[in-house]
């Protein structure tokens, strides 16, 4: 039956069989099959509804997760492979949708995967970026940023007739809402819905991704984050925060209307899950919303306080946003006062100025208003919400204990297992059958299997064939070589310096020196980075730039490079995660202790079998109580002496560099001979000079404890049947990162849909 449907859609489409398509051509027709499937599946409804607003959503090539969650997937591949087609092939020519950049994107991705799956009432809201973050190209050894297309006239997006008005001072804009469909796995469906500005102009975009940051009507949806190192950036974050919220609280009081709720009992009915602080303006534009309709203030105040939930996705205290007053009356001058009254509200009651929403500069602390405003604040893994508790947001947890949850990211096992890893995915279902698909915890049934040497030499088996397919992939799009007996060593996540990909950068340094000196690996290592720095992030772009002087000293160095390859993945990308991780023996999680709210790529490692180098940092911690001290390598100083370094201020690294023979050998080749001969030599002094005279995320304190680690795991990959255990061990305990999980715990203590 389904052969036939999608036989008479490439006739009606092409006049001809699907032997005789092309790739591409079958991927139109493979889009317009998949819709139509879609459209016949049950909407997920409910008295009440979760809106998840979220300025990222990094949901990836959407055909082969589609077809897997509708149940047609197995069904399709077999109808191309009669037809002499692969559907590998017609996936590379889907276009990733640029809506997201790291694991805050990613994270709202599965979320809205688990929410559909699980048949709860629940759609995401965020912008249609048209160009992303950026496509990231190399060039001279240095990141370079160009935009990132890929609207096309035909794809997911669906056009609707929903349009709002949003108050802007200078104009006003209209939105037009866009919809793609959230497949559940076995399930209904939901929708993540797009706002975009009718009046965009891609062409206003020069070289790279330079454009007129004050041409808001044109530009409002063009850049996720745009740079912000000036004025004008800022305030276009502000435009695109409010654009977002606007929309959305209208959509919601809309939705409302139409379902015939009474809107002064909005909390019944609905539950808003403010992703980060970026949606935090919904809080007060739904207080002017209601009060334009009647509301008394205190009464909108209420409504919206029961209805708003927050999820903190960091500790790094710069990175929750506080805008100038002056800034946000440039844009939204009718939130100003509901802002300030918030603001009185909270200086009537607590004297302590850590509370304040507004501080003595004037600034508008967003995170400080969700937290007061809104009935829930979580962390997303256990030391994280801790942390929180203890540290960072201690005043507000003594006066809302209450509202403080934990609630631990995982990830969906339909794209980071079924989808990118067929070949395990089979063979676990050999051994403890199909149900890990829906409930992922029955994973723990492979643990019977850890003393048989049979299934460990398969798993071996397999990791070694995506070994090979990384190769192939790689050679095909970068004209890379690798070799896939050599242990992979993989650090792929978004490029900050907290992330320490600077002190993997040391330790490429550390093994180059040491084959240079005779001593040998007894395996090969291929080290693997893929990372984008944020455009106007100066020592994130330099930490890229010594990966690639390193890549090409070493790889042409034919002493070293039998026994070392660097390679960095050019456009790092949810694709070519799918990719990677499979192949991984050595997951990199080295964030500084206390740093790292969770990870979601850790878990992602860990399912598909690699091993964890990690610090005691985000949800390393409970992988780590998980797989046991047997299953994981653990270095570094933990959060609590991190923290207290910070607070004594007593961590000084040039003392380490001057005092310790072989971390100044390691600092010191960053500007070498060899280095200087590759590299431009302002991007290596800024990075030297930044290690020795600032290292603010503790590089040097974990340099000789990480090196020694991870020898120490390179030793033990050497006994194959003991490493297959440990890979067996990540693969069985992984179950619990199931964003299902997350999910289902969401809505038992938030959400209540």
């Amino acid at each position: 039956m389904e052969e036939k449907k999608l036989q008479e859609i490439v006739k009606q489409r092409y006049g001809k069989s699907i032997a005789k398509c092309s790739n591409e051509e079958l991927y139109f027709a493979l889009l317009e099959f998949t819709k139509t499937s879609i459209n016949s599946k049950e909407r997920n409804r409910g008295e009440r509804k979760l809106y998840y607003i979220s300025a990222e959503f990094l949901i990836g090539k959407l055909l082969s997760n589609n077809l897997i969650n509708l149940g047609l997937f197995d069904i399709v591949k077999e109808i191309l492979e009669k037809n002499g087609k692969d559907i590998t092939e017609i996936e590379e020519v889907e276009p990733e949708p640029s809506l997201g950049n790291g694991g805050l994107g990613r994270l709202a991705a599965c979320f809205l995967d688990s929410i559909a799956t699980l048949g709860l009432n629940g759609d995401g809201i965020g912008l249609n970026y048209h160009f992303g973050l950026f496509k990231q190209e190399f060039e001279n050894n240095l990141q370079k940023e160009t935009k990132n297309p890929w609207i096309e006239s035909e794809s997911w997006l669906n056009k609707t007739n929903i349009s709002y008005e949003v108050p802007f001072k200078d104009f006003t804009a209209v939105s037009k809402l866009y919809e793609i469909d959230v497949t559940g796995y076995e399930n209904g469906c939901n929708k993540l819905r797009l706002f975009d500005i009718e009046t965009i102009d891609e062409s206003i975009v020069g070289e790279g991704i330079s454009f007129d940051k004050e041409k808001i009507a044109k530009n409002l949806t063009l850049f996720l984050y745009p740079d912000d190192s000036d004025v004008e950036g800022l305030l276009l974050r502000i435009y695109q925060q409010y654009f977002m919220v606007s929309n959305a609280a209208q959509l919601i009081l809309d939705e409302c209307d139409e379902a015939g709720y009474d809107i002064s009992k909005l909390h019944e009915h609905v539950v808003i899950q403010i992703n980060d602080t970026h949606p935090s303006m919904v809080i007060p534009e739904l207080i002017r919303l209601l009060t334009a309709r009647g509301i008394k203030m205190d009464k909108a105040i209420e409504i919206v306080s029961k209805t708003c939930a927050y999820t903190n996705h960091t500790i790094l205290a710069e990175a929750l946003e506080k805008w100038p007053l002056a800034y946000l009356e440039k844009v939204v001058p009718h939130l100003v006062p509901i802002i300030k009254e918030l603001d009185k509200r909270v200086k009537a009651k607590y004297k302590d100025k850590k509370v304040a929403i507004i501080d003595e500069n004037n600034r508008a602390h967003m995170a400080h208003m969700d937290i007061h405003y809104g009935f829930s604040v979580n962390g997303v893994a256990a030391l994280h919400t801790d942390i929180l508790k203890e540290e960072e947001l201690n005043a507000f947890y003594k006066i809302y204990p209450e509202k403080f949850n934990n609630k631990t990211n995982g990830i969906t096992f339909r794209r980071w297992l079924m989808h990118c890893n067929q070949p395990l995915t089979k063979y676990i279902e050999t051994l403890i059958g199909n149900d890990f698909k829906k409930d992922a915890s029955k994973l723990k049934d492979l643990l019977k299997y850890e003393d048989d040497k049979k299934v460990l030499d398969k798993l071996e088996q397999i990791k070694y064939e995506n070994k090979l397919a990384l190769k192939t992939y790689l050679k095909e799009t970068q004209g890379v070589e690798i070799d896939e007996n050599s242990v992979f060593d993989i650090q792929i996540k978004r490029l900050h310096e907290y992330k320490r990909q600077q002190m993997n950068v040391l330790y490429i340094i550390y093994k180059y020196l040491e084959i240079k000196k005779g001593n040998l690996p007894e395996k090969p290592i291929t080290m693997i980075f893929g990372a984008k720095a944020a455009p106007a992030y100066v020592i994130a772009k330099d930490i890229i730039h010594v990966i690639l002087c390193l890549q090409e000293l070493v790889n042409n160095d034919p002493q070293v490079s039998p026994y070392l390859k660097v390679v960095m993945v050019e456009n790092y990308n949810v694709t070519k995660a799918a990719k990677l991780i499979p192949a991984c023996d050595i997951s990199e999680q080295i964030s500084l202790a206390s740093k790292e709210a969770s990870g979601t790529g850790n878990m992602k490692f860990m399912l598909n079998g690699a091993v964890t180098l990690g610090t005691e940092d985000g949800a390393n911690v409970e992988i780590h109580e998980l797989v046991g001290d047997e299953n994981i390598y653990i270095f570094g100083e933990k959060s609590e002496e991190v923290i207290e370094h910070y607070r004594k201020g007593d961590y000084v690294s040039k003392e380490y560099y001057e005092n310790d023979p072989l971390i100044h050998e390691l600092v010191e080749f960053i500007l070498s001979r060899d280095m200087l001969l590759i590299g431009e030599k302002q991007n290596l002094i800024r990075l030297y000079n930044e290690l020795i005279n600032k290292d603010w995320f503790m590089t040097l304190l974990d340099i000789k404890e990480y090196i020694a680690t991870k020898d120490k795991m390179l030793e033990d990959y050497q006994d194959r049947e003991s490493w297959n255990k440990k890979v067996l061990n990540n693969i069985a305990q992984a179950g619990f990162f199931s964003s299902d999980r997350t999910i289902a715990q969401y809505n038992e203590d938030i959400w209540n849909l």
